[in-house]
């Protein structure tokens, strides 16, 4: 109970309430705009929680992320244009509605089950993290090396439409990883006789990117168009919401479960969530053939699901220091520059601290509903705003932050290389994800290995050994073979 008081006493200050609301704001901005992803807002962000103190730091990402998600639903009702990829899914039934003359039931939906959805989540993660973290207390070099490469394996074969395409940019990552001094037999590697190299790839400037540089890339060589916005105008988005949550609260809690057991999943995320969640609405809906003209059941579903996976990734994130999706990943980075390390010592060393992360969740999820109602009415004004003028902003955030990671411009020379090397990947549907994935894990996964071979003197027999190493051993080994013995049956089936 005194931890949960030091975690009030935390988030409770006008400064950290203040920042909460900012970054709030921020997302939604952010989220609104076609093209700008929330892991985009979270990249964008990081270099300004230089300058903050831990907890303030971790209640911007988190309530940034949380308003950027649903803000993505606005252009997905207005304009048939998803802000985030996790509107994608539904965004097609969400315009739909806006063409029956029904845009405010549809995105006063999206506020309150994105509200619902992501306090759910947070439940799951209160719940769970705790206990997982107990658990893990007792894990080795065994456990973690298997728990790494399921989490590879995850983004390959689950987190990606195409496992070759996963696995391209999954070596990616692996080779950023490998770059530097920092390996267990202290040997430079792919240094070029380059000393800013020895230290390895500074992940924020790398992130920042992958993620918002590569969009600024990709805006340019399109000409940065302007959009064009369906209807100007809405009616009242609270209308009918007790009609709602009572027609449809089955919908709404498959949603919640869902999204949190995917967003758990190392490398699946909001996206997969969204899609997964509305596929499902529709196979078990009583009116299927009511999907696809403005039907407000998949909406509903698929809604909850992408903010509930928000909190859901956390949960592996805090306890094992393994990203849930793209958003967790640069989370994970600005934790380790707080002195916040996430794994099981953070919930024994600094418990007030993990209170304050869930206090801070269920407060940005309460707050999406007045703020996220406002950003409505103002969203339609908001995707008027010249790109012309928005681009050139975002080209300055990144060269910024890129810089004032260490000062210098190397950073910037850091960040302009893997935009470039993001645009491309994007051109070519190579999905980012699993590269910033081995960037994160390639290192844990090496250290791991080395360890548990020198522990066991070099018997690979060692690594299924331990109860909990020999069940995860066997989780991943499923994994990566269920896959292949799908394409290998769909090849059988063919040539008969």
């Amino acid at each position: 109970m005194n931890a949960v008081l030091a975690g009030l006493d935390l988030v409770l200050r006008w400064d950290v309430i203040l920042t909460i609301l900012v970054a709030s704001a921020f997302g939604l901005v952010v989220g609104a705009i076609p093209g700008l992803t929330a892991t985009m807002a979270i990249a964008l962000l990081v270099p300004i929680t230089f300058f903050m103190d831990p907890i303030p730091a971790v209640g911007a990402m988190i309530s940034c992320s949380a308003m950027a998600i649903f803000a993505g639903d606005i252009p997905a009702t207005l304009m048939r244009m998803p802000g985030t990829p996790a509107s994608a899914a539904y965004s097609d039934e969400c315009y739909a509605m806006t063409r029956k003359g029904e845009a405010e039931v549809a995105l006063g939906a999206n506020v309150l089950f994105s509200a619902l959805g992501g306090l759910f989540g947070t439940a799951i993660l209160i719940v769970s993290a705790p206990l997982l973290a107990e658990i893990a207390l007792g894990f080795s070099s065994f456990e973690y090396f298997w728990l790494a490469l399921m989490g590879l394996a995850c983004a390959i074969f689950i987190g990606s439409g195409s496992p070759v395409k996963g696995l391209v940019s999954l070596f990616l990552g692996l080779f950023v990883a490998q770059i530097g001094i920092d390996n267990p037999a202290g040997v430079p590697r792919f240094t070029f006789g380059n000393s800013n190299l020895l230290g390895g790839v500074d992940f924020i400037p790398a992130m920042i990117g992958l993620f918002a540089m590569s969009e600024v890339i990709r805006t340019m060589a399109a000409g940065a168009p302007d959009w064009s916005v369906r209807q100007t105008s809405l009616g009242n988005p609270l209308k009918g919401w007790g009609r709602l949550i009572a027609r449809y609260w089955p919908q709404q809690i498959r949603g919640n479960i869902t999204g949190t057991a995917i967003g758990i999943l190392p490398g699946a995320g909001a996206d997969i969530a969204a899609w997964v969640s509305y596929a499902m609405s529709r196979k078990f809906s009583k009116t299927p053939e009511k999907f696809g003209t403005g039907h407000v059941e998949g909406i509903i579903e698929s809604t909850s699901a992408n903010n509930a996976a928000l909190a859901g990734a956390w949960v592996p994130a805090l306890v094992f220091g393994i990203p849930g999706d793209s958003i967790t990943a640069i989370v994970i980075g600005v934790l380790y520059l707080k002195g916040l390390n996430p794994g099981p010592t953070l919930f024994l060393n600094n418990p007030e601290s993990i209170y304050a992360v869930f206090i801070i969740f269920i407060i940005a999820n309460l707050a999406m509903i007045p703020l996220g109602l406002a950003a409505l009415k103002a969203g339609t004004a908001l995707l008027r705003f010249p790109r012309r003028i928005l681009i050139p902003l975002i080209l300055l955030f990144c060269i910024v932050g890129a810089y004032a990671v260490n000062n210098s411009a190397y950073g910037v020379v850091l960040m302009l290389v893997f935009g470039v090397l993001g645009f491309l990947m994007e051109e070519h549907d190579i999905p980012i994800a699993p590269c910033v994935l081995g960037i994160v894990l390639g290192k844990m996964l090496e250290d791991s290995f080395v360890t548990s071979m020198i522990k066991a003197d070099g018997n690979l027999l060692a690594f299924f050994e331990r109860p909990i190493a020999g069940g995860l051993g066997v989780l991943t080994l499923l994994v990566f073979c269920l896959p292949l013995w799908g394409a290998l049956k769909r090849w059988r089936g063919t040539g008969a």
